[in-house]
């Protein structure tokens, strides 16, 4: 299922709740057959018509959005209605399959079990219980360890018999800490601005960073990245473009002997790389280690020295890496990257 930020859709419906009074949320209860996304898909719907996430695009998607309106406009009635569609047949799509959704219109009452959603911890997967609303839709909190036992591995969401909901809930967005303000810098940060990846973008120069920045980024102007590091957590993405080598070699040094993280990539030519390879060995650190340095970054065969070309790639490398922690990208070799 779709996740954001510290169970993002819960903070997204948290903030259209007390924006506009009311939103709705949309769930993928079942799939069957070929569809575009999978059960446990989520969207949060605002009453202007807004909406965050996507259930799969296409027809389906506008007649979803349409009911929720009208279920935002349905006064104090039922709060929730149930679609089942068959995406050929009912849509004119070529999936094939069929898909059942839940929409559930959440309100100002719903705002301290949201609050609590959204402040929930994203150490791994987590489990909701919704208690039944008298007129439709569920109350959520977190399930205790005994409750989540009810919903079978790998299932998005079960109903109990005596009516109440389990849910599964994603972990957040993975973390990219990205260092380095300059032309590439602020490109990558640009072909990341739509991405469920969370960002963190150091650079300790004065008037590094431009005026604006995607809601998603969060600014360091620290001027000790090894303690950036530190903080930084397990399995974060950490991509290295700053004005010095020397620095350059620093971050990547401390973050490959940390040994915790899913990437380590720092832009460069394969000269660059030999030299940091060399360089590595000399400060003693371990070849499994420095075995784990991406350099050049990019997905090999991208031509092209333009800033947006070498996000793009850098991107699409980092979308290849799974988001299940313990993942750690494999080591790639011919890349044809500039400096």
């Amino acid at each position: 299922m779709d996740a954001g930020r510290a169970m993002g859709i819960f903070a997204t419906l948290k903030a259209m709740v007390e924006r506009d009074g009311r939103a709705v949320l949309v769930t993928i209860t079942d799939v069957r057959g070929s569809s575009p996304r999978e059960a446990g898909t989520r969207m949060a719907v605002r009453a202007d018509g807004a909406f965050s996430g996507t259930v799969g695009g296409g027809t389906l998607e506008w007649q979803v959005l349409a009911e929720a309106q009208a279920l935002l406009a349905a006064g104090e009635g039922r709060r929730m209605r149930t679609l089942d569609k068959a995406l050929g047949p009912d849509l004119g799509q070529c999936c094939g399959g069929r898909v059942s959704l839940m929409l559930e219109r959440l309100e100002r009452d719903d705002l301290a079990w949201l609050t609590e959603l959204a402040a929930q911890p994203a150490n791994g997967s987590r489990v909701s219980i919704g208690m039944p609303h008298d007129r439709g839709g569920f109350t959520r909190r977190p399930a205790s360890d005994t409750e989540a036992q009810g919903l079978p591995a790998g299932a998005a969401s079960r109903f109990l018999p005596d009516g109440r909901l389990l849910e599964r809930l994603e972990p957040a967005n993975p973390a990219l800490y990205l260092f380095g303000a300059g032309h590439v810098g602020r490109a990558l940060i640009l072909a990341l601005a739509p991405l469920p990846i969370d960002v963190v973008w150091c650079d300790s120069r004065p008037d590094a960073f431009p005026s604006h920045v995607p809601q998603h980024v969060v600014l360091r102007r620290d001027a000790e990245p090894e303690r950036i590091l530190a903080e930084a957590p397990d399995d974060a993405r950490i991509v290295v473009m700053t004005h010095s080598h020397a620095l350059d070699l620093a971050i990547v040094s401390a973050a490959l002997a940390a040994d915790r993280f899913a990437y380590v990539g720092v832009i460069g030519s394969q000269t660059k790389r030999a030299r940091f390879l060399s360089q590595l060995r000399q400060a003693g650190l371990a070849e499994r280690l420095i075995e784990g340095m991406i350099c050049p970054i990019g997905v090999p065969g991208v031509e092209g020295k333009e800033p947006a070309v070498i996000a793009a790639s850098v991107v699409a490398q980092i979308l290849q890496l799974p988001r299940q922690a313990g993942s750690r990208m494999p080591v790639l070799k011919g890349h044809r990257r500039p400096a």
